[in-house]
């Protein structure tokens, strides 16, 4: 499965790139190991904005009750956006796979190739992936990421039947990308 999430996330990543954009942070809630489905962050301001943008991620992963979590991020993005220091190698593709117990960090870092430059100055960018660093148990988190990571397995209590279901209305309403599997839609 991990090998699979992986790829998924750099495909996603190169995509983007290719189109001029870095993929927004994005949050893949398991649950007794069946992926629920994968939610990328709804567009964000600089500032307090993008911290409390990113950390919302956790709130489907809650509702959902998963028991692992995986958060994808940029190094350089997640940063930028959030007005912190750059933490770690960039440009990387951060992947941190969670449960209550703890988490270990994926680092897969890359150089860019540039492939174009449209009329409107946006680059096109392929990334060259290097090898990927040692996975890091434990390894640190930038804040807005720990505290979604922490705040994925609180329970969320909404006084609704649907608890799941409403929170996916919310966070879409909200600009948050859902995309379930077919076996939670079900």
């Amino acid at each position: 499965m991990w090998d699979a999430l992986v790829g998924v996330a750099k495909q996603a990543y190169t995509a983007g790139l290719d189109e001029g954009a870095v993929p927004r942070p994005l949050i893949m809630p398991l649950l007794r190991g069946e992926l629920v489905g994968m939610i990328w962050c709804r567009p964000l301001k600089v500032g307090q904005d993008a911290l409390t943008g990113i950390v919302e991620l956790s709130n489907i992963a809650a509702a959902a009750g998963a028991d692992e979590v995986v958060l994808v991020w940029e190094t350089h993005d997640v940063a930028t956006a959030c007005e912190l220091p750059i933490v770690g190698p960039a440009p990387c593709l951060n992947m941190v796979s969670a449960t209550a117990d703890g988490h270990v960090l994926h680092q897969f870092p890359y150089s860019e190739q540039l492939l174009s430059r449209g009329p409107e100055g946006r680059a096109s960018i392929a990334p060259d992936w290097k090898p990927a660093l040692a996975p890091q148990p434990g390894g640190e988190l930038v804040p807005p990421i720990q505290a979604a990571v922490n705040y994925s397995f609180t329970p969320l209590e909404l006084d609704h039947p649907s608890p799941f279901g409403v929170t996916v209305v919310l966070m879409e309403e909200d600009g948050y990308r859902v995309r379930l599997t077919e076996a939670i839609v079900n």
